[in-house]
């Protein structure tokens, strides 16, 4: 049996009418960019997230540093991130000219350690940017604490992590900003680019939505800005798909439960961490090799045996080739948690389209690799 990695079509197909429905009507209305439907999309993705405000825009990454422009963060500003995570964190940072400070993951969760940030503020730190990996929430309470204690923004990278929640608290809740991307990958996605900045600032609002639109506020008026909207045809698949998103993490939920079940004693890897009182969406279910040399390994036995297991994400940012590029960043510390995650780290097949057949040949496969290890 091969089991796919994505499931879009699957899903494709499962809400097809309402899809078609949305899509059709933005064909309709000769309206597809700055629309109706996106007014709608804005709208509901608010209210999802209990958020006064939501604007669309081209991509997760200016989602990001269309944020920090509208909190004033550039030239000479420092924003404390982690290096596990997808470049895109980082290089926002970089666009809007600040500099990148990483510091240690969690060793169990793998999201900004909050027991590491402080040693890393410095006069010039304006914002701290956690990443809540994987489809788990970092721990916003400890992270507002600190921020709010330094008079420092909170800027949420949540490309992954739609639909989650902390032991109290909503993503968004918490920050300044809550970002996300909606690229097909992730688990409310579009058909191609797409994203959005949440906040409950006004200000971050108005300013994000006229440099979305080359600094345009009305009609023919304009300041410097960008061009990074959000299209109606895309909002139309959002739209959609946003109505199902409750059931289909906890579908996610139901296939990681069965993942963990079977693989709770394997002996040459680990398995994601729930926090208690956190739900994981699993945007992505992360085992990780015991020993960094088996990591490669693991994937080519999986791959090639028909699972389209990956990896997310192999190489640490500040260790990707040519680093810094000329860019500014700083690792005060070491980042071991961060470094090991990279490195052992092999993403299984999640979706909620899967089967429990398909789920359970994946089980048997990684079982059957763990079984060799042992008599190796």
């Amino acid at each position: 049996m091969n089991v796919p990695f994505y499931g879009h079509v699957r899903q494709y197909h499962g809400i097809q009418a309402e899809i078609d429905a949305n899509i059709h009507e933005v064909l309709e209305s000769g309206q597809y960019v700055m629309g109706p439907m996106l007014q709608r999309f804005e709208k509901e993705f608010a209210n999802y997230h209990g958020a006064k405000y939501a604007v669309g825009v081209g991509n997760g990454t200016d989602a990001l540093w269309l944020a920090f422009q509208a909190l004033g963060i550039g030239p000479g500003d420092e924003c404390i991130t982690t290096a596990n995570t997808f470049f895109a964190t980082a290089e926002a940072i970089w666009i809007a000219g600040a500099t990148a400070v990483f510091v240690d993951s969690d060793p169990l969760t793998n999201c900004i350690d909050p027991s590491k940030i402080e040693a890393a503020i410095t006069p010039r730190t304006k914002a701290l940017v956690p990443v809540h990996l994987y489809g788990q929430c970092a721990d916003m309470k400890a992270i507002r604490e600190i921020a709010g204690r330094h008079g420092l923004f909170v800027i949420e990278d949540n490309a992954q992590g739609i639909g989650a929640r902390g032991d109290g608290f909503r993503i968004g809740e918490f920050s300044d900003a809550a970002c996300t991307s909606f690229i097909i990958q992730k688990n409310l996605g579009c058909f191609g680019d797409g994203g959005a900045v949440v906040t409950n600032r006004a200000e971050v609002d108005r300013i994000v939505r006229k440099l979305r639109n080359h600094g345009s506020d009305k009609r023919s008026c304009h300041s410097p800005g960008y061009n990074s909207r959000l299209d109606d045809l895309q909002a139309a698949v959002l739209s959609a798909k946003l109505k199902h998103i409750d059931e289909w993490n906890a579908l996610r939920r139901k296939w990681a439960a069965r993942y963990s079940a079977c693989l709770k004693d394997a002996a040459s890897f680990t398995l994601p961490y729930e926090k208690p009182g956190y739900y994981h969406i699993y945007h992505l279910y992360v085992i990780e090799t015991k020993e960094a040399a088996h990591r490669d390994a693991l994937l080519a036995f999986l791959n090639a045996n028909g699972i389209d297991a990956k990896c997310h994400y192999p190489i640490a940012i500040h260790q990707q080739e040519g680093y810094p590029w000329g860019k500014p960043a700083q690792i005060p510390s070491a980042i071991p948690n961060s470094e090991r995650n990279a490195a052992c780290c092999i993403s299984l097949p999640m979706f909620p389209e899967l089967t429990a057949d398909e789920v359970d040949c994946v089980i048997e496969k990684v079982l059957e690799w763990d079984r060799q290890k042992g008599v190796a």
